[in-house]
């Protein structure tokens, strides 16, 4: 008999999870064997770091699939203030990207993806600096949440204790989860939190021991165990160091495609704190199947379906699974693990019977009080009968249409029903509310750790198997063929019935610079009245110029001038507002690459509105494509004419035509064209050319001269924005053509820069120096030297950052370094 409030505690679980497996393939029989193994194993780890792709892939896929246990990574921080080199986002864009790249990640390993409210605010040398962004206590009550909420029976951090190793942020994440150890089982610390878990002890915590630059050696005096991590699994038919290795290719943005490594390897861990222990880091771990009653029956069960597993015939397995199921249900517990055992043993009987269900759309975002038109399908290929289905939206239901369905019958059931009016947007949890120094505001408690958003519209599903029902939510998909790639699924997105879109993030009020904005206002479902305004700005210091309906499109484009209205640097939000007082004033912005899902998310219409008194050529400039930035829109903004430099165009002659050439960010890293042709730029130097390379990482560079003579890409960076700068402030490229002064560097955002050159050539003049409280000074964040006729000039300085984020002083620093 079922136990009903278990039950009801049980489907809640399962209609977070079943979700998920909707939209999953089928899977061998091997692998649905190797979940029973998971199932059966009870043993729980967390591994702590600060950021995507810190955490060991390796160490982790051999946890999940070779020991079994339920493994979880949290990241302190979701990247956000990393590089990234197959885009131009950068910021909370980046955050985005390099959170789902995470959770592929996880998807390939087989972990578990937890994060705090932490901001990566860019890099920091060592703890002080990173908990003076930080505000420690949150941080630390997250940590302690997701303890709490995951149970791990030992913890396991990337970084330790030690100052100045390596990132601040690093440091700072083996800080904290040490604390967290020590403070996760005493109730009497963030009780707020008990509402919703436990307190809960881990046994034992340690440092994942390693050493980047060869094979790690233990120290004397310290007690190591030893992984090996380099063995095959058959089930999978990889070895852990492939998996790791795919694993670890998902963080596509940071350039960390991974090569598995061949035959025997270790990962060692250092124990920091907890029990002692004899054989090996579970000593003393309790098979949880044996602290509830019935467990051991359960257990017995489970070892009897392992034994007799049928690899042939998978859906002969169903029975006894479904028996296992009844069991486990009948359990009178509440335990958390149980709850994830249930969902596990679901997706192994739906796997069994090679299930599969979805809820389509076509079309990719709705909004609202939208219709939509959608479709459920369904088919099961086993003979083993599901009856009784039934798919609800809301609060409509879609009976099946058979009463059973097996021997690979489909149902399709046509899916009408209306967006609520008061549905919520699909806007990342951690960016609904404003942010506030380097923590994400997340109002709701249970939303902490959260990977990401659960889904925004989705059906339940309801069906039986024999007398045991099942439930699952279902998420509604956008489903496509594409030409190339095939059946393609994104999800389906809930965006305003108006959003605006502005043409530029940067206006300036600078001679020869165009005054001018474009201002879209996109309607969903049909013509608003209404008018524009702007927030931040007086009605006298704009003028709308023209209106023009673009009725296909259903789009009303506005071109707004802007009037001198005081020198300095204003932030302006663009705002429609029709008779009945509704405003509208966001941007619906759109991140897609092919890896990961599409991601949507909402800000401010917001714009930069800049007056200065700045002289400039507004001369042709060439660009040259690097990873990815947004410096030649806001060089276009200011009025240049900038042309973007292709492959065939590295003749000098050609090159010539232009003022000044600027190479993108980390374009020595990752353009090999403009590597072979680095004598050719040299020679347009020569001829009486302006180049400016902007920042490259150390490794890997494509040629091992960049400039006209040596210098190093060294691995100096100042990290602190607003640290103190001294300067040469006669030197040409800081007086020519507009004087340059201390006010000029308050104001940055992030960092001063980063991959200074070193080893630099006296031919090379350094007119700035940067350092960060208690470090050494640097003189290698921009230099610049006359070779033949011409400049050249390498600059380690955050331009690709500052720029886009309309920072005055930096922007006139870049004009000056164009006009030499």
């Amino acid at each position: 008999m079922f136990k009903p409030k278990v039950l009801l505690v049980f489907v809640f679980c399962l209609l977070g999870f079943l979700g998920q497996y909707s939209q999953a393939q089928s899977i061998p029989s091997s692998q649905i064997y190797h979940q029973l193994l998971q199932i059966k194993e009870t043993k729980r780890v967390l591994y702590i770091a600060a950021h995507p792709d810190d955490e060991n892939t390796r160490l982790i896929a051999y946890l999940v699939n070779g020991v079994h246990a339920e493994v979880a990574y949290l990241s302190l921080t979701r990247g956000d203030g990393g590089q990234n080199l197959i885009g131009k986002e950068l910021g909370i864009e980046l955050g985005q990207i390099r959170t789902q790249e995470l959770i592929k990640a996880r998807e390939t390993d087989g972990g578990r993806q937890f994060f705090t409210r932490a901001i990566d605010f860019g890099y920091s040398k060592n703890p002080t600096e990173t908990l003076q962004n930080w505000e420690k206590e949150k941080v630390l009550a997250d940590v302690v949440w997701v303890i709490r909420k995951f149970q791990p029976d030992i913890i396991i951090t990337r970084f330790n204790t030690i100052p100045g190793v390596t990132h601040g942020q690093h440091t700072t994440s083996a800080i904290l989860a040490e604390e967290a150890f020590q403070l996760a089982g005493k109730p009497e610390v963030f009780p707020d939190q008990l509402q919703w878990v436990k307190p809960w002890q881990p046994k034992r915590i340690f440092f994942n021991a390693y050493n980047f630059r060869g094979d790690f050696e233990p120290e004397e005096g310290k007690k190591y165990h030893a992984f090996e991590v380099g063995g095959y699994n058959p089930l999978l038919g990889k070895t852990y160091n492939q998996i790791a290795a795919d694993s670890r290719t998902m963080h596509k943005s940071q350039g960390f495609g991974a090569t598995a490594g061949i035959g025997l390897s270790r990962d060692f861990i250092e124990q920091v704190d907890g029990e002692d222990y004899v054989n090996g880091p579970f000593d003393g771990v309790n098979d949880r199947w044996e602290s509830v009653s019935g467990g051991k029956e359960i257990s017995t069960k489970l070892d009897r379906l392992i034994s007799e597993f049928d690899f042939l015939e998978p859906e002969k397995n169903i029975t006894g699974l479904l028996e296992l199921r009844a069991a486990l249900l009948g359990l009178n517990s509440q335990e958390m693990w149980l709850k994830e055992k249930v969902e596990k043993l679901d997706r192994a009987i739906f796997y069994g019977l090679g299930l599969e269900f979805e809820f389509n759309v076509r079309k990719e975002i709705g909004f609202p009080g939208e219709k939509i038109n959608a479709e459920f399908v369904i088919n099961n290929p086993s003979a083993v009968a599901i009856t009784n289905i039934n798919f609800k939206v809301d609060k409509l239901d879609f009976p099946g249409k058979a009463e059973e369905l097996k021997d690979n019958r489909t149902q399709i059931l046509p899916i009408s029903f209306t967006i609520p009016a008061d549905a919520s947007y699909s806007q990342p949890y951690w960016l609904e509310n404003s942010i506030e120094g380097a923590l994400y505001d997340v109002k709701d408690q249970r939303k902490i750790g959260m990977p990401f958003n659960e889904t925004t519209t989705s059906g339940n599903l309801h069906f039986e198997i024999g007398t045991q029902k099942f439930f699952a939510a279902v998420p509604l998909k956008y489903k496509f063929n594409d030409q190339v790639d095939g059946e393609v699924k994104q999800p389906f997105t809930i965006v305003p019935e108006v959003d605006l879109t502005v043409s530029k993030e940067n206006v300036f009020l600078v001679s020869g610079a165009d005054p001018t904005v474009t201002v879209t206002v996109n309607f969903r479902d049909q013509y608003l009245e209404g008018e524009l305004d702007f927030e931040g700005i007086d009605t006298t210091q704009f003028r709308i110029l023209s209106i023009e309906d673009m009725t296909l499109q259903k789009r009303r484009v506005y071109k707004v001038g802007f009037l001198p209205n005081g020198i300095g640097k204003k932030t302006i939000i663009a705002r429609f507002t029709t008779p009945n007082g509704k405003s509208f004033n966001q941007l619906t912005k759109s991140i897609s690459y092919k890896h990961i899902p599409n991601l949507t998310y909402f800000s401010p219409a917001s714009f930069n509105l800049i007056q200065a008194d700045w002289k400039l050529s507004g001369d042709k400039i060439g660009y040259i494509p690097g990873a990815g930035d947004d410096v030649p829109g806001v060089l276009s903004a200011l009025g240049f004419k900038v042309t973007m430099i292709g492959p065939e165009d590295y003749s000098v002659d050609y090159l010539s035509q232009f003022k000044a050439i600027i190479v993108g960010i980390r374009a020595f890293n990752t353009n090999q064209i403009l590597a072979a042709n680095q004598q050719n730029m040299m020679g347009y130097v020569r001829s009486g050319g302006n180049l400016i390379v902007q920042y490259n990482t150390s490794s890997p560079l494509l040629t091992s001269q960049i400039g006209p003579y040596p210098f190093t890409v060294g691995r100096d960076r100042v990290a602190v924005q607003n640290s103190p700068v001294l300067a040469d402030w006669k030197s040409p490229v800081l007086a020519t053509p507009n004087q340059l002064n201390e006010e000029d560097f308050t104001g940055w955002v992030q960092e001063r820069g980063l991959y200074f050159a070193t080893a630099i050539d006296p031919a090379y003049q350094t007119p700035l120096t940067m350092q960060d409280p208690d470090e050494p000074a640097s003189n290698g964040s921009l230099i610049v030297a006359n070779y033949g006729n011409g400049t050249f000039v390498y600059t380690g300085i955050s331009f690709f950052r500052q720029l886009p984020a309309g920072v005055p002083g930096a922007i006139k620093l870049f004009i000056n370094l164009i006009e030499q």
